[in-house]
């Protein structure tokens, strides 16, 4: 898995753990397909909660501008990324435990009320749809990123 590097990121991709890059592939291709920098990080909001904390501190002052977290099981990752900013986080349930993602889900969606995750669906499905999403929000901002999502529409719409 790489980073795009043709400019600065604008979106960051965080996992909880190298075991779940597999699982966020989806996010990355989708990424790649409509051209949008982003940055890969592994920052487990259990094992290295400094490091998360320092991440969200400083994600906008890096010029990033969306986060998309991905996380299985308890899956604090975006919630705690969502308490240290004020960027867009997209929380990405991953199917890890035995519950297969319905425990990532529910941790996902039932953030207090003043701190928001956008969630998406468990999966691969959910990996691309945050990318998507991450795409739409973007592009209030970016001609070229709205561009590149309202092409990737109507191609979906000619399938």
């Amino acid at each position: 898995m790489s980073d795009t590097r043709q400019a600065m990121p604008i979106v960051g991709v965080v996992m909880g753990s190298k075991s779940d890059e597999q699982l966020i592939q989806p996010t990355v291709d989708m990424l790649e397909e409509l051209g949008i920098p982003y940055e890969v990080r592994i920052i487990s909001a259990h094992r290295t909660p400094e490091k998360a904390r320092e991440y969200g501190l400083k994600a906008q002052e890096r010029g990033l501008e969306v986060l998309i977290a991905c996380a299985g099981a308890a899956a604090h990752l975006p919630g705690v990324l969502a308490s240290w900013t004020i960027l867009p986080v997209v929380g990405v349930p991953l199917p890890t435990s035995d519950l297969k993602g319905v425990d990532s889900l529910l941790s996902i969606i039932q953030m207090p009320s003043g701190v928001p995750v956008a969630c998406v669906a468990i999966g691969s499905a959910g990996a691309k749809n945050a990318a998507l999403f991450a795409a739409q929000i973007l592009g209030l901002k970016h001609d070229r990123i709205r561009e590149a999502y309202a092409e990737y529409r109507r191609k979906l719409a000619q399938d």
